[in-house]
């Protein structure tokens, strides 16, 4: 994968006309893209409520395609990518996982499987890709599990017990979620993870000028992230070895404070 561009703005009209006469192929596909998000964004004001819709039109076309993954092979590395990282960074059979979009269980099926029974929790804004993480399920063979998926209207986690997460994770998540979103999340979070607990963030970073695209992709600098995650009294902190990795969006891990301090 190639190096991140962390300075452009893809929102720019100068590189967006640039991105076409370089890649006229793929401009009929974008004005389709564009057409039906202004149709959506027109009919869903709500930003939740808005890429539920869009994740409900991708998935009639393809569950892989709409967590992201133009092919089964890349499904499959990316699900491994964030299993390996994870069971790197100390994810044991005994602990509780809350997976944050869970979407299609990419990565959720590796999860379920290393995990105790009952210790897999998976929550998403789309029912449609719900029913696809069933079959995915199926297709594994890990109904034993009895991991719990479940469709949710925002990121309060209000119906969630207190502190009784060891691992919380949210893959490409922030990246597609405006700044409101993602503080409703991390104002809520603390409150279900176990002591001594972490949840783990990918985001798409820059080290320009925030920006957004077609109200799909979001682009933060990683210093607004952290300090969004200390108003709310939560230590976070850069993941520099994840930048290793073959993947184009970063990722930060975020702790109890006084965790961090003991650390």
């Amino acid at each position: 994968m190639p190096a991140k561009n962390l300075g452009v703005n893809r929102s720019a009209l100068g590189h967006r006309v640039s991105y076409a006469l370089r890649h006229p192929q793929r401009v009929p596909r974008h004005l389709v893209r564009a057409t039906r998000d202004a149709w959506l964004r027109y009919r869903y004001p709500d930003h939740v409520a808005y890429y539920r819709a869009v994740m409900r039109s991708d998935t009639r076309t393809s569950p892989e395609a709409a967590v992201g993954s133009r092919s089964h092979e890349r499904w499959l590395a990316l699900g491994a990518m964030q299993f390996d990282y994870l069971l790197d960074h100390g994810l044991r059979p005994e602990h509780r996982m809350l997976e944050i979009g869970c979407g299609n269980l990419r990565a959720g099926w590796r999860f379920i499987s290393h995990l105790k029974p009952g210790h897999y929790y998976g929550l998403d804004i789309s029912p449609e890709i719900l029913v696809a993480a069933q079959d995915t399920l199926v297709r594994e063979g890990l109904q034993d599990r009895r991991p719990t998926l479940t469709p949710v209207r925002d990121l309060t986690l209000r119906f969630l017990p207190d502190a009784h997460f060891d691992v919380v994770h949210a893959h490409s998540v922030f990246s597609h979620s405006p700044l409101p979103v993602i503080e409703e999340c991390l104002a809520h979070v603390g409150r279900v993870m176990a002591p001594g607990g972490w949840f783990d963030f990918t985001f798409d970073r820059t080290e320009g000028v925030e920006h957004q695209v077609l109200r799909e992709d979001f682009y933060y600098r990683t210093e607004t992230l952290i300090a969004l995650a200390e108003k709310h009294g939560l230590a976070a902190r850069f993941m520099a070895d994840w930048e290793e990795l073959p993947h184009g969006q970063s990722k930060i891990r975020i702790t109890h404070r006084e965790a961090a301090r003991t650390s």
